[in-house]
């Protein structure tokens, strides 16, 4: 299609941009990702396939389908989930934080407490963790909602709430500053990711999928988003390798 003249004051001449015909449809083929493993990491843990099922959680660009419960720093550095959320039964400690940030190559979600640790040390905690480089915090169930408030409003990373429970207030937990909710309920994780998903079809949901991959599968078909996956130890590791050992 010829392009129109336009006229111009001071008698320039200047031109309508051209109009790009498009085909309807645009069909981009679906390639398979080229695999490329070393000789001495074929023995690295991977997550359940199943969890690529995962919608994700778009963190600051970063789509994160599988985290892994962990703060063993070998499993953490040989296994290829997304994240790491990094939770253990003791007061938070920064070193702690420092040690996993340094030795991770994947984002970490790091615990500040909520349960045993609460007030303005969990608010320090948090304004320590983001400045180590955590993606986000993890709370404790029994925070209660001003404390979490106070943390959300001190941080500019998610705040990570757990729920354990099936009459957990969500709506009282997101108006306290909740960005993710990260459920952990046993075996009944599924019906409640469920429930909350009813109730919030937008809120993001990271949930603990169990150890095979119809529970996981049920737990995704649920509404999680994203899926924790707690790994075998490095002693139930060793006590397979060392069983070839003797073999040999």
């Amino acid at each position: 299609m010829p392009r129109r003249r336009l006229l111009l004051h001071h008698h320039q001449t200047a031109y309508e941009p051209e109009t790009l015909e498009l085909p309807e449809e645009v069909v981009i083929p679906k390639k398979n990702a080229p695999s490329v493993n070393g000789t001495l990491r074929q023995t690295a843990l991977r997550v359940p396939e199943v969890t690529w099922q995962c919608s994700g959680i778009m963190v600051f660009g970063k789509k994160i389908r599988s985290l892994v419960f962990s703060t063993d720093l070998a499993i953490i550095k040989n296994i290829n989930a997304d994240a790491v959320i990094a939770v253990y039964p003791f007061t938070p400690q920064p070193i702690i934080n420092e040690a996993l940030l340094m030795a991770s190559d994947i984002p970490v979600f790091t615990g500040v407490g909520g349960g045993l640790t609460k007030g303005h040390r969990v608010v320090n905690l948090a304004m320590y963790a983001e400045m180590q480089g955590a993606m986000g915090v993890v709370l404790n169930a029994p925070i209660s909602n001003p404390n979490m408030l106070a943390v959300s409003m001190a941080i500019d990373i998610p705040v990570v709430a757990t729920v354990t429970r099936m009459d957990t207030d969500i709506r009282a937990r997101l108006d306290a500053g909740a960005s993710i909710l990260n459920v952990a309920c046993a075996d009944r994780t599924a019906d409640i990711v469920r429930k909350i998903r009813e109730g919030f079809p937008d809120v993001p949901i990271i949930a603990s999928g169990g150890k095979t991959n119809e529970t996981i599968s049920r737990t995704i078909e649920a509404g999680a988003n994203a899926i924790t996956y707690t790994p075998p130890s490095t002693q139930e590791l060793f006590k397979q390798i060392m069983a070839g050992y003797r073999d040999e």
